[in-house]
């Protein structure tokens, strides 16, 4: 590798602190008339060797929701929506003296009931994006973790009041399915707002 230009690289991480593989490329090529694929060559090379230490530059949003349903970014939001209808369905089949099938019933019903409704409603509610990770407006990992379970919490008793209200009264059948909806609701208006909100930050 050309001396000059490896050390220029490390110098600019040092100085500069580009967050992202694409700034420190355009930082180089304000200094070398060189193609963009040997400077990423380059940098790829001393992040090998360890001598820096960069973020992989981050893909564009897709403008599209159904596009963006498809990229990396949203597989909170399938793991959410099979665990929900993958309890719906496991509790629905798995009776409850079938031992030792019951043991998986009882850890997914666990989760369904104490995790998914209130980490849905906090993720709709605090939408990630890309570079707001940091804001005052956002929420570290055991913040969403600590308000998850407790929005669920508390949102699972008002779904059980205001079913006693109903020709449904509390019984297993309307409880779970209300949970599956609501769990559904706030995932999917969710990944919407986060979908909005990368397209304002890439814009």
């Amino acid at each position: 590798m050309d001396k000059k230009i490896t050390e220029t690289i490390i110098q600019l991480v040092k100085e500069k602190k580009p967050e992202d593989v694409e700034q420190l490329v355009n930082l180089l090529k304000e200094k070398f008339s060189i193609p963009e694929h040997k400077i990423i060559g380059y940098i790829l090379q001393l992040q090998t060797e360890g001598k820096i230490e960069l973020k992989k530059p981050s893909k564009p949003t897709p403008q599209s929701l159904i596009a963006y349903l498809k990229t990396e970014g949203t597989r909170w939001y399938w793991i959410t929506i099979i665990l929900a209808v993958s309890t719906t369905l496991i509790v629905f089949t798995i009776p409850g003296d079938a031992f030792p099938l019951v043991y998986i019933r009882y850890l997914l019903g666990a989760v369904f009931v104490l995790w998914l409704p209130g980490y849905s409603l906090i993720k709709a509610l605090f939408p990630s994006g890309a570079a707001n990770e940091k804001s005052s407006g956002s929420l570290d990992s055991v913040e969403r973790i600590a308000l998850s379970m407790g929005l669920s919490l508390a949102l699972v008793p008002m779904v059980g009041l205001l079913l006693n209200y109903t020709q449904w009264g509390i019984r297993l059948t309307p409880i779970v399915l209300s949970l599956l909806t609501l769990t559904t609701v706030f995932a999917t208006a969710a990944v919407i707002r986060e979908h909005q909100t990368r397209i304002k930050i890439s814009t």
